[in-house]
């Protein structure tokens, strides 16, 4: 077999095992954090992670597939070993630039949220009371 099948074999098999590891992680991780940025819809935030899991996976499995082809012959080892360094290398990157991407975008969320929920007094106005008689910001009582 053609060496430069074999790195094609072995770059598959590592890019997609390391894309669906990426994307477990963060989507088992990721609940608790969508429950809070959604204000406690678990239905939501359950939602809102399985697209963005879906999401993950298009982008990921598209950018493999695109830099799956190779121009120069893989004719030995060594040269089998930096070519799957280099395109392994490339893909850690993008996992991580896809996984700061989303915490970025869902703390922007979550601030958001958290910016809401304080602008909002804990308890409503109940009522109006007079300020009581001879108190230091009443007026002075009539002398006479």
């Amino acid at each position: 077999m053609d060496l430069t099948v074999v790195a094609y074999i072995v770059y598959l098999l590592i890019s997609v095992a390391l894309t669906v590891w990426v994307a477990r992680t963060l989507s088992r991780n990721g609940r608790i954090f969508l429950a809070d940025v959604l204000h406690g819809n678990e239905k939501l935030a359950e939602a809102v992670n399985h697209l963005l899991v879906v999401g993950f996976y298009l982008v990921n499995f598209g950018f493999v597939a695109l830099y799956l082809s190779q121009d120069e012959a893989v004719l030995d080892a060594r040269a089998l070993f930096e070519a799957l360094s280099v395109k392994l290398g490339v893909v850690l990157l993008v996992l991580g630039v896809m996984h700061l991407g989303n915490v970025y975008v869902l703390n922007k969320i979550r601030r958001r949220g958290v910016m809401e929920r304080e602008q909002v007094p804990p308890v409503g106005p109940q009522g109006w009371t007079a300020p009581p008689k001879g108190g230091p910001w009443a007026p002075p009582a009539p002398q006479g």
